[in-house]
């Protein structure tokens, strides 16, 4: 069968832009849970799709391939170009034009036996005429007043087709935006599709991974509205490749994305465990929708009582004891306001106490305080007193601090200076 960069559904190149995206530099070889045809023809799919952005790099192990994408010199997210590559068949696409043909123009309301009827004078035209029912035309139609672009309107006995009306887009600008930094954005591109972009935004930080999920977020979305159970498969990845985990069923709640790093998680109430947990989503191979779950809104209003003591997304501690308490204490100069002006706009669901001109306490009561880590220590040189409640983040905290002293031959009377 001949190769075609055109795909039938989006699973599994999505896996490999995953891995040439997320991960990147693996060989051929690397990749034993697939068949080299299959690596070959997705891997050429990848570079039809994205040929400036793919790398090669020569190793002893072998050739392997990555895509570098530098969101200041692109445009868009250049990952949308999959999502835009759906296969079709010769006769889907005649019956495509032809229908949208003949209806051409809001006015022209016809029956479906009138639409059969000038299809087929449609296709006497050609040699060999490809044929259509009427089941085939209108199941089509059906499909497309579910997708918006045809409205039906009932007329004595009769049913009568129609075009719907074009919507002028009159907020490019908007979508431009809306298609780079929102979940799902990549309707957004499709919109964009239609008109001339204008290219006004550059992100210092552009999230595109995104782009990889929006149908799990979609079908996640659609579960969240529907008050719906699901089951989730995800991968698991290793370094041969990925297959799927076993399956969780659970209660969809909400979508966290981080501003600081672009990651995008569900929040889902575990059936089996019952506890509510974090997911992210380019681990989820699939979401398949179940029942509708009847405790949809007691497992949200759990978690809405659970958000203003969740740092990131973790909801359970390391020591399983319910929440941890974490303070420290910065000292800043006079000349470095800025200091405290950044403690109160990273606080997130922390307290910033003034204790005088040149100190600040910081403090929270969170359930996983190992996610404040990093973020403490971007004020290392300034803190002056550092607690928690769980012991063994306090001897992570100070062996840290005592690897980068010896790391950088600090002595504890250069610590006294510092401090």
């Amino acid at each position: 069968m001949s190769y075609s960069e055109l795909i039938k559904n989006f699973d599994r190149i999505r896996e490999y832009m995953i891995e040439f995206y997320v991960y990147g530099f693996k060989s051929r070889e690397e990749y034993t849970q697939k068949s080299s045809r299959s690596y070959d023809d997705e891997r050429r799919r990848l570079e039809s799709w994205f040929g400036d952005y793919i790398r090669i790099n020569y190793t002893p192990d072998g050739k392997n391939f990555s895509l570098s994408i530098d969101s200041r010199s692109t445009g868009g997210c250049p990952l949308y170009a999959a999502w835009k590559a759906k296969s079709f068949t010769d006769g889907a696409i005649t019956l495509h034009f032809i229908i949208f043909d003949i209806l051409y123009s809001p006015e022209i309301k016809l029956s479906l036996k009138e639409i059969v009827d000038k299809i087929e004078d449609y296709t006497s035209l050609f040699s060999s005429p490809r044929t259509f029912d009427e089941s085939t035309v209108r199941k089509r139609l059906r499909e497309y007043i579910s997708l918006g672009l045809i409205r039906s309107e009932g007329r004595g006995r009769n049913i009568l087709f129609s075009r719907t009306e074009d919507t002028p887009l009159n907020c490019t600008d908007v979508l431009e935006f809306f298609s780079e930094v929102s979940p799902c954005g990549v309707v957004g591109s499709y919109l964009l599709d239609k008109t001339k972009r204008n290219d006004i935004f550059t992100f210092k930080h552009h999230y595109i991974t995104a782009a990889t999920d929006s149908e799990i977020i979609f079908r996640l979305f659609e579960a969240i509205h529907e008050h719906r159970c699901i089951t989730i498969e995800t991968f698991k990845m290793h370094k041969s490749g990925s297959d799927t985990a076993k399956p969780m069923k659970a209660v969809p709640l909400k979508i966290m994305m981080s501003v600081q790093n672009g990651r995008q998680y569900v929040m889902v109430y575990d059936l089996q465990r019952k506890v509510i947990v974090p997911v992210r989503t380019y681990n989820i191979a699939s979401v398949t929708g179940e029942e509708v779950c009847v405790e949809h809104e007691t497992y949200r209003s759990v978690l809405d009582g659970m958000l203003p003591h969740i740092w990131g997304v973790s909801t359970v501690n390391r020591a399983g004891t319910g929440m941890d308490h974490i303070e420290f204490t910065v000292r800043f100069s006079d000349g470095e306001q800025y200091i405290y002006e950044r403690l109160e706009r990273e606080k997130r669901c922390g307290t910033v106490t003034r204790l005088d001109d040149n100190t600040a306490l910081f403090s929270a009561d969170v359930f996983d305080a190992r996610e404040l880590v990093v973020w403490i220590r971007t004020f290392i040189c300034r803190i002056t007193s550092f607690s928690c409640s769980d012991s063994h983040i306090e001897e992570v905290f100070a062996e840290d601090l005592d690897r980068m002293y010896k790391m950088y031959g600090i002595t504890e009377e250069d610590e006294d200076v510092l401090q």
